[in-house]
């Protein structure tokens, strides 16, 4: 019997991921996606949409192989996945700028990730703040000022464009974020 979607997904990921370490942690890495497609899970998205949350980082922070990954995968989960993926040959700034436009022009399932990643990496964000201080935000290239710029910003554009619960957790991490010193 051929594993599902889900599965090729979890073991691309496990195989992609399985030296890196999260930022702010010495936390394994496989953590944050399998914690993005917990939340897609729990919001009753479908196979294809978690798996793409499974993969989501793949393509940006790891070797793996682009086609590889497309044919193990399929063009759908590969649709998301493109949406949510920086444009790392771009200065911090534009690659932000284009990520907001990208996941804006990007299906229900792209947006989906997006906020189910940006979600988990608040609640990451908040978790090390309590343990660090205001020292964490010397974990992120840009610093405190312009991550914040970027989570208002991708916020503003997600209540613009999609009613979901995912949009209100979301915003109340934000909330939670701007109050960090």
């Amino acid at each position: 019997m051929e594993p599902s979607l889900l599965e090729k997904a979890a073991r691309v990921a496990a195989v992609a991921h399985k030296d890196q370490k999260r930022k702010e942690a010495d936390v394994p890495y496989i953590e944050h996606p399998i914690v993005v497609a917990i939340i897609l899970a729990q919001h009753g998205f479908g196979e294809e949409v978690i798996a793409a949350g499974l993969v989501h980082d793949v393509l940006e922070d790891t070797e793996y192989p682009e086609v590889q990954m497309r044919a193990e995968l399929g063009e759908g989960v590969m649709a998301i996945v493109d949406a949510v993926t920086n444009d790392d040959s771009l200065s911090w700034d534009e690659k932000k700028k284009k990520y907001i436009e990208t996941v804006r022009a990007g299906s229900k399932g792209a947006r989906a990730v997006a906020t189910a990643d940006k979600i988990a990496n608040a609640r990451s964000l908040v978790a090390a703040h309590a343990r660090e201080g205001s020292a964490v935000w010397a974990h992120f290239n840009a610093g405190r000022e312009k991550k914040l710029w970027f989570e208002n910003a991708m916020l503003a554009m997600l209540e613009e464009t999609w009613q979901h619960p995912l949009v209100e957790e979301y915003a109340a991490l934000v909330a939670q974020m701007n109050a960090l010193d």
